[in-house]
């Protein structure tokens, strides 16, 4: 493609970085897809499963991205959005895997530790094959299901 009919659609780099968002896959999972009952390691893992397959369509894209934030507010803003929706969606699936066995505040904190973790492989996974996190998977999981000794 010329160069000049990048210019002539997209008169700005931001205009451009705009655009590039918008082709980002959806990450949006619903919870009855992936949810084990009783099971949030599995849970976890199907729920990772399903963003790794949704997410490999656009590796590059994703990489360029997270670089441009630093110096694009918009982009930054986007990617923060679509990392507090990673958030919501993880904190659903362990709340309906944990069955009401696991404490909100826990839950919290798991939701936020495994969407950076997805969130930064993502980010860098250009890098290298993009494994299961199967050790964090299942830290959380046993953090989560853990019983204070009375």
């Amino acid at each position: 493609m010329p160069k000049g009919l990048v210019h002539y659609y997209f008169r700005r780099k931001a205009d451009l970085l705009g655009a590039l968002i918008k082709r980002l896959p959806a990450e949006q999972i619903d919870p009855a897809l992936v949810v084990v009952p009783g099971d949030i390691a599995e849970s976890l893992r199907r729920l990772v499963s399903e963003l790794d397959a949704r997410l490999a369509r656009s590796r590059m894209l994703s990489h360029l991205l997270w670089r441009e934030a630093d110096t694009h507010r918009a982009v930054r803003d986007a990617l923060n959005e679509r990392f507090q929706q990673l958030v919501r969606q993880v904190r659903a699936v362990i709340l309906a895997a944990g069955e009401g066995d696991v404490a909100v505040a826990d839950v919290d904190s798991a939701a936020g530790l495994l969407a950076l973790a997805v969130s930064y492989r993502h980010s860098v996974a250009r890098h290298g094959a993009a494994e299961l996190m199967e050790r964090e998977l299942n830290f959380i999981a046993d953090a989560l299901m853990a019983r204070p000794v009375t």
